[in-house]
């Protein structure tokens, strides 16, 4: 495209998008069977003149094939090779090398492209029991363990028949953590403000008196329902926006709070390229907000558990830093509950993909001492 792509008609854009997938990665559909579909559709879409363009450009990506040396030279080029051939958005590479060394963002950028495995959290088994009883199904599966007790289904198993002879919940282990990283005293009310589709609700309500799981999407709660219904657990469910909490107080409140989801980008690779460097600064506001109202519900002594899924640290340490600046009489209290590395310096939780190979996690155990 000598004139780039910006200067193409977005219809086209999709169909030379979709064409040249065919072209490299469909090995079942013939190259000139690929060609021909997409200059069709591009000649009742667009007209004759975009059809020759799209004609002239996928004979021209199928004779180039998609070989590593078309796209810049990795040594030379590393943030331009990994935003190509890594596929993610210069803008957040080049965020994330502003913290981090060029070798790890390599490997989270690897992190992120890497298949996803299916991990359940058994609500009241061990690991190793919970294996027994899978393995008694005929289903595989591995315990994770570093500091999880997290399952690791085996390759093509339905995740749904696993779920049907163990009470547990599918969760990666590194949102796993977040429950255990805030050890609720046995027997306190939690109240989850932000709690779809409800796999950290379901795990705090193993050890708590009661769980109140509330979320803002109707839709969303159907899931907490679905999720509460089959494993039995004792969950009061609720529709309502964190930012104007139904309750007056609770001992515990967990604010699992909405964000940019950069920590979980295997899991959803489509998000990298949704996302707007602007979309973190709109997420710290809604978070800020959040943090602001449930922080009222917790009476002295009580605890404000504050996670994310994201990496972006206006996410985490400085939105709970400055959290902390407006909120003195909050500290962060840590307990041991999870390994001391996946601890920073400040006592807050914090999970990396290119670390661990688990999906992106960070919480704050803040305890209100007046």
């Amino acid at each position: 495209m000598k004139r780039g792509l910006g200067s193409l008609d977005p219809r086209v854009h999709e169909i030379l998008r979709l064409g040249a997938y065919q072209v490299l990665y469909m090995a079942g559909v013939p190259r000139y069977a690929a060609v021909s579909q997409a200059v069709t559709q591009a000649r009742e879409t667009a007209g004759a003149g975009s059809a020759k363009l799209v004609n002239a450009v996928l004979r021209g990506v199928a004779d180039d094939g998609h070989g590593r040396e078309l796209f810049p030279d990795a040594d030379a080029e590393p943030v331009a090779f990994l935003s190509t051939w890594g596929s993610h958005p210069r803008w957040m590479l080049e965020r994330w090398l502003r913290h981090w060394s060029l070798p790890e963002v390599w490997n989270l950028v690897e992190a992120n492209n890497g298949q996803p495995g299916v991990y359940l959290v058994p609500l009241e088994a061990t690991p190793e029991e919970a294996m027994a009883r899978l393995a008694d199904a005929g289903i595989p599966s591995l315990a994770v363990g570093r500091g999880t007790r997290c399952v690791r289904l085996g390759a093509g198993v339905d995740p749904g028949a696993a779920l049907s002879v163990l009470p547990s919940i599918v969760q990666d282990p590194g949102a796993s953590l977040v429950p255990r990283y805030a050890d609720p005293p046995p027997g306190t009310m939690v109240a989850d403000l932000c709690a779809a589709p409800g796999g950290k609700a379901l795990a705090l309500s193993v050890g708590a008196s009661y769980v109140v799981a509330a979320d803002r999407s109707e839709g969303r709660m159907r899931m907490v329902r679905d999720n509460v219904t089959r494993t039995g657990r004792r969950v009061g469910l609720l529709v309502a926006d964190a930012r104007h909490p139904p309750i007056r107080e609770a001992r515990v409140v967990l604010l699992d709070v909405p964000c940019t989801g950069t920590g979980t980008l295997k899991r959803h690779p489509d998000g990298r390229w949704r996302l707007r460097e602007s979309s973190i600064h709109e997420m710290v506001a809604v978070q800020r907000h959040i943090l602001d109202s449930g922080a009222e519900l917790v009476p002295p002594g009580g605890l404000l558990v504050y996670s994310t899924c994201s990496l972006e640290r206006e996410e985490n340490e400085e939105q709970v830093a400055a959290f902390l600046r407006r909120h003195p009489d909050f500290g962060v209290e840590e307990t041991g509950a999870v390994p001391d590395h996946y601890i920073d310096g400040r006592g807050c939780m914090e999970v990396l993909p290119q670390r661990s190979g688990f999906d992106g996690a960070y919480a704050a155990r803040m305890r209100r001492t007046g």
